[in-house]
């Protein structure tokens, strides 16, 4: 079968996996690519990566598109998503209100999974977080890191800690089971980014992929996005 490959921010991939007989009845194309830190994928695409569709963060992609490598008239919003904390389905849920919550919270976990602390959006917001909290230090050795949220998520699905807790993109944490949506940061804390797809500059299927941005984006697939984690 012929595929439309992607290169995707993590956050999008429960999404597209729920559209994948849909865009294959509509078209008859299947859906390929690799999903994972938006800095990498970013850079998998200006490394000549065969890619049909982009969809990372909005300032990403308009970035992508300054450098040529993205189709400007292609592209559009998808949804925002919000960085979350999750726990083990069997764990009791936490609830954090205030910066000191999520800091008392944080100190008492064992372990604590997030995606990539360098090249991922929610990754690179915990650890800034962290920093802000006056608590990096004291938690590092704590720290479980992984490539990208739906890695960590399923990490810590399998954790055997006592305490483990994570935190990653909403989008991640509904995607992965055996985990469950805990709660938003705190204000001070928040990160909602908008997350935004395209048409590759080199797309070797650039109708299929206008067609797949359709129905990422379609209003009769709202309730779809919002049950995936993305908003607005």
């Amino acid at each position: 079968m012929t595929t439309v490959n992607i290169l995707s921010g993590g956050a999008a991939q429960g999404l597209v996996r729920g559209l994948s007989e849909a865009f294959k009845a509509q078209t008859g194309f299947g859906i390929d690519g690799e999903f994972g830190a938006v800095g990498i994928m970013a850079d998998k695409l200006r490394a000549s990566t065969p890619a049909d569709l982009v969809i990372l963060t909005q300032a990403l992609l308009a970035k992508l598109a300054e450098e040529k490598l993205v189709t400007p008239s292609s592209i559009a919003d998808i949804g925002r998503v919000e960085t979350a904390l999750a726990v083990r389905s069997r764990d009791p849920r936490v609830t954090v209100k205030t910066e000191a919550d999520l800091r008392d919270v944080l100190r008492s976990a064992d372990a604590i999974y997030v995606p990539d602390t360098k090249a991922s959006t929610a990754g690179q917001h915990v650890a800034k977080v962290l920093d802000q909290l006056g608590i990096a230090y004291e938690v590092a050795s704590r720290l479980k890191i992984f490539p990208n949220g739906a890695t960590a998520m399923r990490e810590l699905a399998a954790s055997t800690a006592q305490k483990p807790i994570g935190c990653t993109q909403a989008t991640e944490i509904i995607a992965t089971d055996g985990i469950a949506l805990s709660g938003s940061l705190p204000p001070g804390c928040e990160l909602v980014t908008m997350y935004t797809a395209g048409v590759a500059a080199r797309a070797a299927h650039p109708k299929e992929a206008v067609a797949l941005i359709t129905l990422l984006t379609g209003a009769d697939r709202k309730e779809m996005r919002q049950r995936a984690g993305f908003a607005g």
